[in-house]
């Protein structure tokens, strides 16, 4: 029997993982500075080198942001320019891929909007009716629309109170922005969507779990029907690319 050896994770990847830890365990707010490069340095161990590329990779990720001459600040990971950063990052992503994630995303959503009308406190439904008004807005401008709408839906995870749901919408984070961005039409061409985020909001403020599931089943499945719309119309560009690529083989024949 042979065993394939264990990968040998490289410095830059555990500072990376190390530095993500710290934010993450110690609260770390948006706006807050981490220590100096001499500090990091000197608290992990690692050469000057290896940390400017965690650095660097961090703050292409939008996970924190290098002010030349200030230091380095967590970001806020909802904040429309990196809600937009991140978009245009992963524009590349095919439907098909969306669509996986869009499906684990659903049941995710689907329990916790459960639980979140089961234990959402005052305070929870009015920070929803505050979102959910600004949802109601017409007249915002499609990239705060988009910011608005991913912060609902991350308070309704927040609300159900599971850490490890939680923990999986972070990893998924750009994949489900993206499908955002892919599936949701303008504020003013989103009827469906407001009529089924005012129905979550409504079966929460009423603690019914039954209303808000199917309210959300309902959000998810127009989610999925758009993906799937998007894979079918890729499916048909890339078999008229290939009736192309014959059809001009066959001229060049001739």
């Amino acid at each position: 029997m042979r065993l394939k050896p264990i990968p040998r994770r490289s410095t830059v990847d555990q500072v990376v993982d190390r530095i993500l830890a710290v934010i993450k365990q110690q609260n770390l707010q948006p706006g807050m500075r981490l220590p100096g490069e001499l500090e990091l340095v000197e608290q992990l161990q690692v050469s000057r080198p290896a940390l400017r590329e965690a650095l660097a990779r961090l703050d292409s990720m939008g996970l924190v942001s290098i002010q030349r001459g200030r230091g380095t600040f967590v970001s806020d990971r909802t904040s429309l320019v990196n809600c937009v950063q991140l978009v245009r990052s992963a524009l590349t992503i095919s439907p098909r891929e969306l669509l996986m994630y869009a499906e684990l995303r659903s049941a995710i959503e689907v329990q916790a909007v459960r639980q979140a009308a089961e234990r959402a406190t005052p305070d929870d439904i009015e920070m929803l009716e505050e979102l959910l008004r600004e949802l109601n807005d017409f007249d915002r401008p499609y990239e705060q629309a988009l910011e608005v709408d991913f912060r609902f839906h991350r308070k309704l995870v927040d609300i159900a109170g599971n850490e490890l749901m939680q923990n999986v919408m972070e990893v998924i984070y750009e994949f489900v922005l993206v499908q955002m961005a892919r599936t949701t039409p303008a504020p003013r061409d989103n009827e469906l969507g407001h009529r089924l985020h005012n129905e979550i909001v409504a079966a929460i403020r009423l603690h019914d779990p039954d209303a808000a599931e199917r309210a959300m089943r309902a959000h998810m499945q127009a989610v999925l029907s758009r993906l799937k719309i998007g894979i079918v119309a890729d499916a048909a560009c890339v078999g008229a690319d290939a009736g192309s690529v014959r059809h001009g083989g066959a001229n060049a024949r001739h």
